[in-house]
């Protein structure tokens, strides 16, 4: 299915159809905020898609021929009422966040998992709302024992990144993020070199109540 994509395409279709929404939200409520919005108890109902490339960050030089499509849905609770001042300004969410994942290059390839996921949202930037998320899991892959790189199929998932999340609506928000993408065995293989990459990811999310 995924073996024709291209990556052009698919960043072309998204950044389109997110374009699209982003104007409409323009014309709508413009005075959200998102510091009255996501509050201590709120929910965020999520799904994520996103283009995982591997890269050779850490010497890892087998991993840059290593691409997949992920798909992340996500439910958060925001746990703490808003800390720090000014800029820094924000409140502590916990994701559950399973993942699938088709890899395409250099084979077709599948992957199954979660992570629990942290992240600090930034609330002093009207209906921006900057984050950074970082989150623990497991996966587990046919790549392996196919690739150098890893020789069992169950495997860890370590990431973090920065991100962005749009107000469109009072409950609905648009979401860009990058994360840095490790997946490894932690040593329970005969190899573990690792799989490092960069995921580039966009979605949408539900606020409630």
């Amino acid at each position: 299915m995924f073996n024709g994509l291209k990556r052009e395409q698919y960043v072309i279709g998204m950044t389109a159809v997110l374009f699209m929404l982003l104007m409409v939200g323009t014309a709508w409520c413009a005075d959200l905020d998102a510091r009255t919005r996501v509050t201590k108890g709120t929910l965020e109902f999520g799904f994520l898609t996103g283009y995982w490339q591997g890269n050779n960050a850490f010497g890892n030089e087998p991993s840059a021929n290593r691409s997949a499509v992920y798909f992340l849905p996500q439910l958060g609770l925001v746990v703490t009422d808003e800390i720090g001042s000014g800029w820094a300004a924000g409140n502590v969410e916990v994701l559950v966040e399973p993942l699938a994942a088709h890899y395409y290059q250099p084979f077709s390839a599948s992957a199954f998992g979660g992570s629990l996921v942290v992240k600090y949202n930034f609330l002093d930037f009207g209906r921006w709302m900057p984050f950074w998320d970082a989150g623990a899991g497991m996966l587990w892959t046919d790549l392996a024992p196919r690739i150098p790189e890893q020789s069992t199929q169950f495997n860890f998932v370590l990431q973090t990144g920065p991100g962005v999340s749009y107000f469109v609506t009072e409950n609905l928000a648009m979401t860009f993020g990058i994360r840095f993408h490790h997946i490894s065995n932690a040593g329970i293989g005969d190899r573990n070199i690792g799989l490092n990459g960069c995921l580039f990811n966009v979605g949408i999310s539900f606020f409630s109540p």
